[in-house]
């Protein structure tokens, strides 16, 4: 079901809009990883932050009716930001402005995708197939796009012929710069407070999906696991560094996304070998979040595959060698047919997922 997460998708489409500044994220990105590429999982979330962020006249109102905001005082040019029941923005000057609009069949923006359809953001309330505690229902198991991502260690090699599905989530949602993601609450304690600004009723389906994400991010992680959720590429950069040091690389899935395929594994590249990885997994939310874990015992690749059709796919996947503290009903297990601790288990990433290593 699509989940309208108005105020915030709002607030980001203004930034993307409104400046063609320089990009602070992109900036601290290459002060702290001068020598790893950013990869396209990251970019894009990115958006140019708005000048009227640091601008000391700017006022930011975010009421249960929706968000206010107001730049520019009146001048010629300026912005104004109104989110109640529906949203209206207009930037810039006479006939040279972008229009946004947010109504109650999601969120559209003046000018249309590249293929001709307005944005919309779609939330999916079930349970994430990336996290250890994760149990996977009869009906999960049969509808899950996923389950063809998981598969055992022993079948990774060249020739290896796999029908994959890469899906990519419908959460239009990016970054906020930390000092804006730093200001709104994440946490169980002040979840009215979220509801509120998110103009989320309680109860409704877009309350169960914010509510879901940030229990997630507050449960105690599985013996050997260290978590984090990252509300900021700077603080998922700093998290990433913190439990690997400087010398990484980020990396991401380049597949094309939507029908399933069969494809043949022709390249098969192992990540430093005895050394722990950050896997960050994309969440559901109003805007970028990303539940990110380090484990001693996980090993990353690089796998490049071929379709029948030509086409190619650069695949990253991580590969689990202790699972014996997942939970019995996790769907790697119902899928695979084996038991927790039994064997290595392995998965492949959608490509707005992002796995850091160190290099070699």
């Amino acid at each position: 079901m699509e989940l309208k997460f108005q105020c915030i998708l709002a607030f980001l489409s203004l930034a993307s809009v409104a400046s063609h500044a320089a990009l602070p994220m992109e900036n601290y990105w290459n002060s702290v990883l001068p020598n790893s590429p950013m990869p396209k999982a990251v970019k894009d979330l990115l958006h140019p932050v708005p000048e009227w962020l640091d601008d000391k006249s700017t006022t930011v109102g975010v009421t249960k009716g929706g968000v206010n905001v107001n730049t520019g005082q009146g001048k010629p040019g300026g912005t104004n930001v109104n989110v109640g029941n529906g949203v209206g923005v207009h930037t810039g000057g006479p006939g040279g402005g972008t229009n946004v609009g947010v109504g109650k069949g999601g969120v559209t923006v003046g000018a249309p995708t590249k293929k001709g359809k307005p944005v919309y953001v779609g939330v999916n309330p079930g349970p994430n197939p990336f996290l250890y505690k994760y149990a996977a229902t009869e009906t999960q198991l049969q509808d899950n796009p996923n389950v063809a991502l998981f598969f055992l260690e022993k079948d990774l090699h060249l020739g290896k012929r796999m029908n994959l599905q890469f899906s990519k989530t419908t959460n239009e949602a990016t970054f906020l710069p930390r000092q804006v993601a730093d200001s709104m609450p994440f946490s169980s304690n002040k979840l009215p407070q979220i509801l509120d600004k998110f103009s989320a009723k309680p109860g409704s389906d877009e309350a169960a999906v914010i509510e879901k994400t940030i229990k997630e991010c507050e449960e105690k992680g599985i013996k050997g696991e260290e978590k984090f959720c990252a509300t900021s590429l700077e603080s998922m950069v700093d998290f990433s560094i913190s439990k690997l040091g400087k010398d990484v690389v980020a990396v991401s899935t380049n597949a094309e996304e939507g029908k399933e395929e069969e494809y043949r594994i022709v390249g098969v590249k192992r990540a430093a070998s005895k050394k722990p990885v950050v896997v960050c997994h994309r969440q559901e939310y109003a805007y970028a979040v990303f539940y990110c874990h380090k484990t001693d015992t996980t090993m990353a690749y690089k796998v490049t595959m071929v379709a029948a059709d030509g086409s190619k796919a650069e695949a990253v996947a991580v590969c689990h060698q202790d699972t014996a503290a997942w939970n019995p009903k996790h769907l790697a297990f119902q899928v695979l047919k084996v038991k927790p601790g039994a064997v290595p288990v392995c998965h492949f990433l959608p490509d707005d997922h992002i796995v850091w290593v160190p290099k070699y």
